[in-house]
């Protein structure tokens, strides 16, 4: 049985991850979370009794508590969710990005070559473990912006547009270089626009979720025509499920859910769901190197590895609007305090 660290497990995608992999796999997992704003241990409640789950507290920066992580728990494999992610945080802090992103990850892939040996010749590791393996979650933000056509795969140039993805595209290359330098055995994933359960609201859906909830504007960053794929967190964890158990190790795998969306046509879908007007949107200025339209092929992994995403958007969404209206006071609890100003700051600044 895999002995999982789980780094940023008490966020909106980590937090999926452990539970699917909690009850899909008889893994044990060591979650480590430093509880900034979008980390959360209530997304987590119905596993805190397992046997096989451990939350530690701290940051993936802490070299001395990582090194101890790995040692006392035997980590065999390594989930790096860990990370800033809110291109409009990037953009008015971006020290934070860098730190977190960059030298966080570097710190992970020091630890886990210490404590890991692929190559049995290699003094600086601690003995030989050829089972093991560092998947870095990444994002399809790397790339850049697309034109009206084309697919990003995995093949496409780097070439990010923010400070958010700039520090993803510099973690990215740290793991190949652990892994073309040292032997390292990693994989990354890079997904397209996440959605579902637990996720901070912040982002499109559930900051639009919440706002109709309380008759708010719903504010769209310029026309509303930036086209993303959206992926249902279930199908993601599943894929990330998938590489680690059969994906080619070195290779980047992406992840896409192949639903196109403009963000004014997710926005009319949830005002529909929901029974509100659609005189609630609000149009604010666009922000600085907003990119246009991503678009993941998912071809290799569908080939390879035989995955592809269950949830069509209508019923991602539908069963993703139904949580929050069902968990009115998880809602509740996290747009309190420092995120309300946040919000205040980013939108009505």
């Amino acid at each position: 049985m895999k002995n999982i660290l789980v780094t940023g497990g008490a966020g909106f995608i980590g937090s999926n991850f452990v539970k699917y992999m909690l009850s899909h796999t008889g893994c044990s997992i060591v979650n480590l979370d430093a509880l900034t704003y979008a980390g959360n241990l209530e997304n987590l409640r119905e596993v805190e009794a397992d046997s096989r789950y451990v939350f530690v507290r701290g940051d993936i920066c802490d070299r001395d508590l990582v090194h101890n992580l790995f040692e006392k728990y035997d980590v065999d494999t390594v989930v790096n969710f860990a990370a800033e992610s809110h291109v409009d945080r990037s953009i008015t802090d971006p020290d934070i990005f860098v730190q977190t992103n960059i030298m966080g990850t570097q710190n992970l892939l020091f630890a886990a070559r210490r404590y890991w040996s692929v190559r049995p010749e290699d003094k600086h590791c601690r003995e030989y473990r050829p089972e093991v393996r560092f998947l870095q979650v990444s994002t399809d933000e790397v790339y850049g912006a697309l034109g009206k056509t084309g697919m990003f795969t995995e093949t496409t140039p780097l070439s990010p547009n923010s400070p958010y993805s700039a520090s993803k595209a510099g973690a990215d290359l740290f793991v190949r270089a652990y892994h073309e330098t040292f032997g390292l055995p990693v994989n990354i994933t890079r997904c397209s626009n996440n959605y579902g359960p637990y996720q901070f609201p912040e982002k499109l859906i559930p900051l639009m979720i919440h706002n109709c909830l309380e008759d708010k504007p719903l504010p769209i960053y310029g026309d509303g025509l930036q086209i993303r794929d959206w992926l249902y967190v279930e199908d993601h964890c599943s894929a990330i499920a998938s590489v680690l158990e059969k994906g080619r190790l070195g290779e980047i795998y992406n992840i896409g859910g192949n639903n196109e969306k403009a963000n004014i046509e997710i926005v009319r879908f949830i005002l529909s769901r929901m029974g509100k007007n659609k005189s609630l949107i609000t149009h604010v200025k666009d922000r600085p190197g907003h990119d246009r339209r991503y678009a993941i092929d998912n071809t290799k992994i569908t080939a390879e590895l035989g995955w592809s995403p269950s949830y069509t958007f209508e019923g991602g969404m539908a069963k993703t609007i139904d949580w929050y209206l069902a968990n009115p006071q998880w809602m509740e609890h996290v747009t309190s305090g420092a995120y309300q100003d946040y919000y205040n700051r980013m939108y009505h600044g």
